[in-house]
Parts: C-alpha cells; sequence; structure tokens
C-alpha cells in the first residue's frame, strides 16, 4: 500500500539499476524525507562505491509510468554537516581502470572496487583492506577544508591545525548518515587557501529519477556519461543507450534549490525518485569540477504528471533566480508595452510564463543544443524561434562545465497550456 510519507536512510552502492528494488510507494502528492550523504569527493576517495557519489535508494511513486512526468518540489534542504572539504582533482592512475569514478583498482592486489580502510590522516590515509595498499582514485591539486556557523549562514576556510583537528573526527563533523560507507573527505584535511569567507546557499547536485539501464550514479547525464561510452569496464554503454536511458539526474544546477520544482521524466515504472549530493554553495559552472558537499536532511513532494513525455529534466525556479529577462512581465511593464502597442497598432499582447530546460552534453555547445532541441519538442516551437526567445526573454547559463546548461525564457502560454505546464508554473509564480 502507498503511504503519504516515505523516510529514506538508504544508499545505492553508486550504481542506479531499474532492475533493482525500490523503496516505497510513496503516494501521488506524497512526501519524501530523505537523510542524504555528501556527494562528490567522500565517495570518489571510495572504490567500494561504483558510480562517484552516493545517492539515496530510488523510492517507486505511485501511478508514475513510462511516458510521465515527475514534479518534484523542494520543501526543504537543511545542511547536517558542520565541517567539510573539497577542492579540484586530479587522478591517481594506477588505482583505476578507464574510470576512476567507477573502477577504482588497488594497484597491488589487483581488486576491482576494493574495501577500503582509513589509517591515519593525510592523502595517503585510504587504504586496501586487502593488502593494504595505498588506493584512492583521486588527490586535491588546490583543496580546502571549510567550517560553517551554527545557523549555517557563512563558511570560513581553515589552516592546516584546524584542517588536521576537524580530521580527528571527520565523519562526526561531516554529519554523514549511519548506513553510509563512504571515507570522509574531511580526513585529508586540505588547506590550500586559508581564512576564506563563503556564504552558504545550499541546493541539490543530484535529484530525479531511474535511468532505464544501470548507469553510475555520477553518469547519469550527458557530460558525465560520456565516460560509459566503450569503457573497459561492465558498465559500457553506447552512445545511442545513454542518450536513450539516462535522466539527466545529475545536474549539479544551483537553482535546484530549497522552493523550486524540478520536473523529471519517468523512464522505468514507478519513476524512482532519488536524490544525493547537496552542495552548500556554488558558483554557477562548478568550475573547479567540486564544491562543499554537505550531508542535507531533504523533504521533497512529488506529483505524477501523466502524458508528460520528457526526455530530461524541466526546472521551475524560484523568480530570484531566473535570469533578469526571463522574470515575469510585471504589471507596470505591461502598461507600458500596451500603450506602446497602440501606437503601432499591436492589438493584443503575447502572455508569457518562465520556464527553465536542461540540456546536456559532451561539451556546452551540445548541451545548448540539446536544451534548446527539448525546448521545441515540449512546446512544439521551432529550434530557430526558441533561439530567438531565450535572446530576448532568457539566457543560456552554466549549470556545470563541461556540458551541463540551462535554457530558461519567457514561454507563450497557450505552448505551455498544450504542454500541460502552464499550471504548475502558474501556481508557483502567482500570475495572471
Amino acid at each position: 500500500m502507498a503511504k503519504q510519507t516515505i523516510f529514506v536512510d538508504e544508499f545505492t552502492d553508486g550504481i542506479l539499476d531499474p532492475n533493482k528494488n525500490m523503496l516505497g510507494p510513496v503516494k501521488d502528492g506524497g512526501t519524501i524525507v530523505a537523510n542524504t550523504a555528501p556527494g562528490c569527493w567522500g565517495p570518489m576517495i571510495t572504490p567500494e562505491l561504483k558510480g562517484g557519489h552516493e545517492v539515496t535508494v530510488p523510492v517507486f511513486v505511485e501511478g508514475a509510468e513510462v511516458g510521465d512526468a515527475i514534479a518534484i518540489y523542494i520543501e526543504s534542504i537543511r545542511a547536517i554537516s558542520s565541517v567539510v572539504a573539497s577542492g579540484n582533482d586530479e587522478t591517481v592512475d594506477k588505482n583505476f581502470i578507464g574510470d576512476p569514478f567507477v573502477a577504482g583498482r588497488c594497484p597491488s592486489c589487483g581488486t576491482i572496487n576494493p574495501i577500503t580502510k582509513l589509517e591515519g590522516i593525510g592523502y595517503e590515509s585510504v587504504r586496501c583492506e586487502n593488502c593494504n595498499e595505498e588506493i584512492s582514485p583521486f588527490q586535491f591539486t588546490n583543496g580546502y577544508t571549510i567550517a560553517f556557523d551554527e545557523n549555517k549562514k557563512v563558511g570560513i576556510t581553515l589552516d592546516k591545525e584546524g584542517a588536521y583537528e576537524a580530521a580527528k573526527n571527520a565523519k562526526e563533523y561531516m554529519g554523514i548518515p549511519d548506513n553510509s560507507i563512504q571515507n570522509p573527505i574531511v580526513n585529508f584535511a586540505p588547506h590550500d587557501i586559508v581564512g576564506n569567507v563563503s556564504r552558504l546557499r545550499p541546493f541539490l547536485g543530484q535529484l530525479g529519477t531511474t535511468p532505464s539501464i544501470p548507469i553510475p550514479d555520477s553518469h547519469n547525464a550527458g557530460d558525465f556519461g560520456s565516460f560509459l561510452i566503450g569503457a573497459p569496464h561492465e558498465y559500457a554503454i553506447t552512445e545511442e543507450e545513454l542518450k536513450k536511458h539516462k535522466t539527466d539526474g545529475h545536474m549539479d544546477i544551483n537553482k535546484v534549490r530549497e522552493g523550486s520544482i524540478l520536473i523529471a521524466p519517468v523512464k522505468v515504472k514507478g519513476g524512482g525518485v532519488y536524490v544525493g549530493d547537496a552542495h552548500a554553495m556554488q558558483g554557477d559552472g562548478e568550475i573547479a569540477g567540486h564544491t562543499a558537499d554537505i550531508s542535507a536532511v531533504v523533504i521533497l513532494k512529488v506529483k505524477v504528471l501523466k502524458n508528460l513525455n520528457i526526455d530530461g529534466p524541466i526546472i521551475i525556479p524560484l523568480e530570484e533566480d531566473l535570469p533578469y529577462l526571463a522574470k515575469p512581465i510585471s504589471v507596470e511593464e505591461k502598461k507600458m508595452a500596451t500603450e506602446l502597442g497602440k501606437k503601432w497598432g499591436v492589438k493584443e499582447l503575447e502572455k508569457t510564463a518562465p520556464i527553465s530546460f536542461v540540456g546536456t552534453g559532451v561539451n556546452l555547445n551540445e548541451a545548448i543544443d540539446n536544451g534548446l532541441e527539448r525546448a521545441s519538442e515540449v512546446l512544439g516551437l521551432t529550434v530557430p524561434e526558441v533561439k530567438n526567445r531565450a535572446t530576448i526573454n532568457g539566457a543560456i547559463e552554466i549549470g556545470r562545465a563541461p556540458g551541463t546548461v540551462t535554457v530558461t525564457f519567457l514561454a507563450p502560454i497557450d505552448t505551455l497550456k498544450k504542454a500541460g505546464l502552464y499550471e504548475i508554473i502558474e501556481e508557483h509564480y502567482g500570475l495572471y
């Protein structure tokens, strides 16, 4: 029997597998409460995890069928971590085969995805449990340890002494959930940037639905997913398979935060809503490759949108997160436009509303093309028209380099109504 509320504190082994059992079901209109684990760096130095992240076990949503979509309302993101660590990375070639996120290997005993243990503090602390060889597939080129105030408003980066002090109780400072198996990255104690002050604005780097074939969680996107094409491990797929089966749940788009709505495609029965990789803050592009990953308690409301057959995510951001040109036209602006229309003989003004399509690809150019094509297909507009509207009524913004973007613009309301999207947008922004 479907439940109104599902509590989630279980995690995958790094693989989003539609053949495995989901939690739930949760009712259409119900709530998912999840205790999420930090995303990138902890899992990246834990070769036992096969996806580069550690996301929640997917939840089956009652009534969600292939060809539908699920609107995911982000009602709350509460940061739990008080100290985390992150930075720009480099790979350690001897410690993986082909893909450091997926196929960690002990260079001594040859074990693939070995279980590890921690010995001491620093870059060489991750050891193969079988033979005690240093095994981390990643190290920092430039890293930092950052501590947050009690109200989770600001953070400061620590010096060597502070970073090592935090490393002594890394798991506790990071608030890593009980069922997480990741090695705490604070144990590496990076301290290249000291005394920096940053604001917190938490968002979700991973949020979406389950792909229709097994895919490593961090690779459920057009850019990171390209690593799987012809890869020398069991999760290798073709370019066509990636395009068909992924759901682009790994976005790292900082608009996916408390108060926004994400609409995700349903490519397996029940959808399989999962979440993880919460970030404390991130500028557009996540240009360092990583940011301050945190543990968080996340509350999501889910609603099935029947027959909204979309290929990838749509975001309905907070109004303050919309590009300037994509904000709803104000009453005063409508008044000025009406007067201008009278002068030039334009009898009726077009009514529009904001929408943001996610596009992904191997690089930013491909991601932009993908976002434009998705907008065109969903709204029944030509790609050239979408380009014009995104230029004069919106923007193309980088979610994550190398290849995740948002195509945001004011779309004609009649096209939104035909697509079955207007009601949710109207309610969100309080339009007309």
